[in-house]
Formats: C-alpha cells, structure tokens, sequence
C-alpha cells in the first residue's frame, strides 16, 4: 500500500470493502484477505485523522485557544 495515499481514496477504498465483504458472497479466502486490507486502510485513515487533528490543535492553541480538545466518538 502506497504511504502517498490520501485520506480520501483510502477511505473509499474501505468503503468499496465494507460493501463487498457486507454482500456475503466471498470466498472465506479472499474475504479474510480483504478484511486485513480494510483492517490496513482503517489504521491509515484513523492516523491520517489523529495527524490533522493534532495539527489543528497545534493551530487553534497558537492563536491563543487554549483548552482546545476533539472528543473521538466511540
């Protein structure tokens, strides 16, 4: 998987698993491969979104926000 990958083709990728793995007609084989892709994409999308968080934190605590949090929703 390319580390270039943006956030946005990675989560449509994921999108296009989560369809195909909720259909149901995929062999056990390639569905537990294609979960760990999705498992892959998942992790990169969250780190991209912690990453953007943090820079945004960093922004808003520069110009003098202080106590600035974002609640993960669980």
């Amino acid at each position: 998987m390319k580390d270039e990958m943006t956030f946005e083709k990675a989560l449509e990728e994921l999108e296009a698993i989560v369809k195909r793995l909720e259909e149901g007609d995929v062999p056990l084989e390639e569905a537990l491969q294609i979960y760990k892709t999705g498992m892959e994409l998942s992790r990169r999308c969250h780190g991209k979104l912690k990453n953007a968080e943090e820079q945004l934190t960093k922004l808003m605590t520069e110009d003098g926000e202080k106590d600035f949090v974002i609640q993960e929703e669980e």
